[in-house]
C-alpha cells in the first residue's frame, strides 16, 4: 500500500516567512556589526595634527597667554603699582634666568620631586593593602574607617610640628609628613573602589576559585580600579602638598633649597618675584606629574573599560 505524503501549503508558508525573517535578522545583526566594526576602526585612527594643537595644544596656551596679558596690564597700568606686591612679568622671567645661569633651577625642582615621588611610592606601599583590609574586613573597618577619613580630613600642615619633634629636621620627618597625608586617600580611594564593584564580579569570582588573595588580585582590584585610580590622584595631591608645607615650616641647610623652602626664602628676603617663581614651579611640577603619569593611566583605564574612544 502506498503512502501519500501531503504538504500544508500554509506550513510552508510560515516555515519560508520563518527562513527569510532569520535571514534579514542575520543580515541586519551582520550590517549592524560590520558599521560598528568601521566606527571603531576610524575611531581608533590616528588624531590629525591640526586637531589635537586646536583641541589640546592652543587652549591652553591661550588661557596663559591672556593670563599675562592681565598681568602685565595690572602693572603698566599702575593698577598695582607697588612692586613689592605685584612684580612684573619681566622681573618674575629674571628670577628664572639667574636661577638656570647659577644651575640652581633644577635643583630646586628634583630635591623636591625627588622627595614627592619617593613619599609617595612608600604611602602606595602602605596605604593599598591597608585599604584592602578595611574594605574586605568587617572589624578593621568599623575600627580605623572613621580614622581614615579624619586623618584626610586632617591638614597635612599640622603634622609639621610634631614630625620635627618626634624626629629632627631631617628627610625622614618630610617622608613622615608625605605618608601622614597621603596614605588615608589612598586607603579611602581603594575602599571606596571596592564599595563599588558589583556583587555579582565576586559571586562569579568565588564560583570559579577565586578567593583570597587570588580574589583580590584577579577580580576585586581590577574591578575597583576607576576608584582606585581616584584615590592616587588624591593621594599625589595630599603627598605635593604635605612635602611643600613641610618644606616651608621645616627649612634648614642640611635639607637643601627645594620649592616650598624657595617660597619661603622669598618671603623672608620680601622678593615677590622670587615668590612668585616658586609658585609658578610648584604649579608646573603639580600639572606635569598630572600629564605625565595620571591622565594616561586614567585615559587607558577608561578606555579598557570602553567609557573612552582612542582618538
Amino acid at each position: 500500500m502506498a503512502s501519500t505524503e501531503t504538504t500544508d501549503p500554509k506550513a510552508g508558508a510560515s516555515a519560508s516567512a520563518a527562513a527569510s525573517s532569520s535571514a534579514e535578522d542575520r543580515a541586519g545583526l551582520g550590517g549592524l556589526e560590520a558599521g560598528l566594526d568601521a566606527l571603531e576602526t576610524s575611531s581608533a585612527g590616528r588624531t590629525p595634527f591640526r586637531e589635537t594643537f586646536v583641541n589640546k595644544i592652543l587652549p591652553p596656551v591661550l588661557a596663559i597667554a591672556v593670563v599675562l596679558v592681565v598681568w602685565q596690564a595690572l602693572v603698566s597700568f599702575k593698577i598695582v603699582d607697588d612692586p613689592s606686591k605685584l612684580p612684573s612679568p619681566a622681573d618674575v622671567g629674571g628670577e628664572f634666568q639667574d636661577a638656570w645661569l647659577e644651575g640652581k633651577l633644577l635643583e630646586y625642582i628634583w630635591t623636591s620631586v625627588s622627595r614627592g615621588l619617593l613619599g609617595f611610592l612608600l604611602a602606595l606601599a602602605i596605604g593599598t593593602p591597608l585599604g584592602l583590609i578595611v574594605a574586605r574586613v568587617k572589624f578593621v573597618r568599623a575600627a580605623i574607617g572613621p580614622i581614615l577619613s579624619g586623618l584626610q580630613s586632617l591638614p597635612s600642615v599640622a603634622w609639621v610640628p610634631p614630625a620635627v619633634i618626634w624626629l629632627g629636621l631631617n628627610n625622614s620627618m618630610m617622608y613622615a609628613v608625605i605618608l601622614l597625608g597621603a596614605v588615608p586617600s589612598i586607603a579611602n580611594g581603594l575602599v571606596s573602589g571596592i564599595d563599588q564593584v558589583p556583587p555579582l564580579f565576586l559571586r562569579a569570582g568565588r564560583t570559579m576559585g577565586a578567593t583570597g588573595l587570588k580574589g583580590a588580585r584577579y577580580i576585586v582590584m581590577p574591578a575597583a580600579l576607576p576608584g582606585y585610580l581616584g584615590g592616587l590622584k588624591q593621594g599625589w595631591a595630599f603627598s605635593w602638598r604635605s612635602l611643600m608645607a613641610a618644606e616651608i615650616i621645616a627649612s634648614s641647610p642640611d635639607l637643601g633649597i627645594g620649592l616650598g623652602a624657595l617660597l619661603e626664602n622669598g618671603r623672608n628676603a620680601s622678593s615677590m618675584a622670587m615668590v612668585f617663581e616658586a609658585i609658578i614651579l610648584i604649579l608646573f611640577v603639580g600639572i606635569a606629574i598630572d600629564l605625565l603619569i595620571f591622565s594616561p593611566l586614567e585615559r587607558r583605564v577608561l578606555r579598557g573599560r570602553g567609557l573612552l574612544v582612542k582618538g
